[in-house]
C-alpha cells in the first residue's frame, strides 16, 4: 500500500511541475520525455533579433521562445529546421499592408559600416490564390534589407514566387529606390532575375500564366543567399545544389536611377503611375537593418486598385485557421544563417 501511495505522489508532482514549468516537454512514443527544441537550437544567433508573427504577436527576445503555429521548429526526417509561417491576412506592421513572421535585427547600421547576412532554407508554400495578373501574388520574401531612416524604404527584398499550375518558382532580388525629395509615392522597385524570371513576368488575365522558367526552383528545394555589404556596397550571392551559382554587386550609395526609368519600371508601373527618380547618393548615411523569414506579398486588396501590389488572394474574412486549411499562407522553412559584420569581397 505505502508503494502504491508514493508512486502516486510522485506522479502528481511530475504533473504539477508540467504545468507550471516554463520549459516545454513532449513525450515520445517510448515514455522518455525530452524537451522540445526552440529556433534558438537550430539558429543560434536568436539574441540578436526581435520578431513579428502574422497574428500580430511582438517577441523581443527570440532565445528559448518558440510561438506555435507561426514561428517553431521543425524535423523533415533528417534535420531541424526554423518554421516561419504567416496567413495572407492577418496583423500587418506600421509601414505595411502585408502580414509577415518574419525577424528584424536589433542593431541598425549606415551603409558605409555594412553588415552581412546569410541564409539556407526551403519555402514549402506560397499563396495557391491570387490574380497572375499583379507581380506580388504567389510570392514571399525571405530576406530583406530594411531602411529605418527617410523614406524607410528597401533597398533589398529576396523573393521566391511560384504560379499555381507550375512546379518550379522563381527566385529574384528587387531593389526599392530612395526617391529623391520628400515625395515618396513614386517609388518602385527594380527587379532581377536569379533562378527563373524577375518580378514583372506576370499572367496575360487573372487566371492564365506565363511560362514556367526552365531553370526555377521548386518547393522544398534547398537554396542559400549571402548578403555582403561592404564600404556601401551590396554583394549577392545565391547557391543550389544542381543550379549556376549566382552573384551580383549594387553600389547603396551611388544611385544609377537619377535621370530615366528603365524600360521595367515603365512596362510594370505605367497602371499605378509610379514614376519617380532616386536621389544621387540613394541610401548613403541612413540607417539600414537585415530582415529574414517569411514576409507574405499576398493580400486580399482589389486589383483595380493596384494592379502591382493588390493580388486579390482569398483571405476569408481574416480567419487564420481558415486561411491555413486553404492555402491562403506563406511558408518558409531555414536551417542556416548567419549574422555578422560586412567583409571584404572575396574577388
Amino acid at each position: 500500500m505505502k508503494k502504491i501511495i508514493f508512486t502516486v505522489f510522485i506522479f502528481t508532482a511530475i504533473v504539477a511541475c508540467k504545468k507550471n514549468s516554463k520549459t516545454n516537454i513532449k513525450t515520445e512514443v517510448s515514455g522518455k520525455e525530452t524537451a522540445v527544441k526552440y529556433p534558438s537550437d537550430v539558429l543560434p544567433f536568436m539574441n540578436e533579433w526581435s520578431i513579428l508573427c502574422g497574428d500580430g504577436t511582438k517577441i523581443k527576445d527570440l532565445v528559448k521562445v518558440e510561438h506555435n503555429g507561426f514561428f517553431y521548429v521543425e524535423n523533415d526526417g533528417k534535420e531541424d529546421w526554423v518554421v516561419y509561417k504567416t496567413p495572407n491576412s492577418g496583423t500587418t506592421s506600421r509601414t505595411s499592408s502585408n502580414t509577415r513572421t518574419e525577424m528584424g535585427q536589433k542593431k541598425h547600421w549606415k551603409t558605409m559600416e555594412g553588415g552581412k547576412l546569410t541564409g539556407t532554407l526551403k519555402v514549402q508554400h506560397v499563396s495557391t490564390s491570387g490574380d497572375a495578373r499583379v507581380a506580388a501574388s504567389y510570392s514571399v520574401v525571405v530576406g530583406q534589407i530594411h531602411g529605418t531612416e527617410g523614406h524607410e524604404n528597401e533597398p533589398l527584398k529576396i523573393y521566391y514566387k511560384k504560379f499555381p499550375v507550375h512546379t518550379k518558382g522563381s527566385v529574384f532580388w528587387n531593389y526599392e529606390i530612395n526617391t529623391a525629395g520628400e515625395d515618396n509615392s513614386g517609388r518602385w522597385d527594380f527587379s532581377t532575375a536569379v533562378w527563373g524570371d524577375d518580378f514583372s513576368v506576370i499572367g496575360e488575365t487573372p487566371n492564365t500564366y506565363p511560362e514556367e522558367p526552365k531553370d526555377g526552383i521548386a518547393l522544398g528545394e534547398e537554396f542559400s543567399y549571402e548578403v555582403n555589404v561592404y564600404k556601401g556596397i551590396m554583394y549577392l550571392t545565391f547557391t543550389s545544389k544542381g543550379h549556376e551559382t549566382k552573384t551580383f554587386t549594387k553600389s547603396l550609395i551611388k544611385s544609377e536611377f537619377t535621370k530615366e526609368l528603365p524600360e521595367q519600371i515603365k512596362r510594370l508601373y505605367a497602371s499605378i503611375g509610379r514614376d519617380g527618380l532616386e536621389r544621387e547618393s540613394a541610401y548613403a548615411g541612413e540607417l539600414q537593418n537585415f530582415k529574414q523569414g517569411a514576409y507574405n506579398q499576398t493580400n486580399g486588396k482589389k486589383p483595380e486598385d493596384n494592379m502591382v501590389w493588390s493580388t486579390g488572394s482569398d483571405t476569408y474574412n481574416g480567419d487564420i485557421a481558415k486561411q491555413f486549411a486553404n492555402g491562403s499562407y506563406a511558408e518558409v522553412w531555414f536551417k542556416e544563417g548567419t549574422l555578422g559584420k560586412g567583409t571584404p569581397p572575396k574577388n
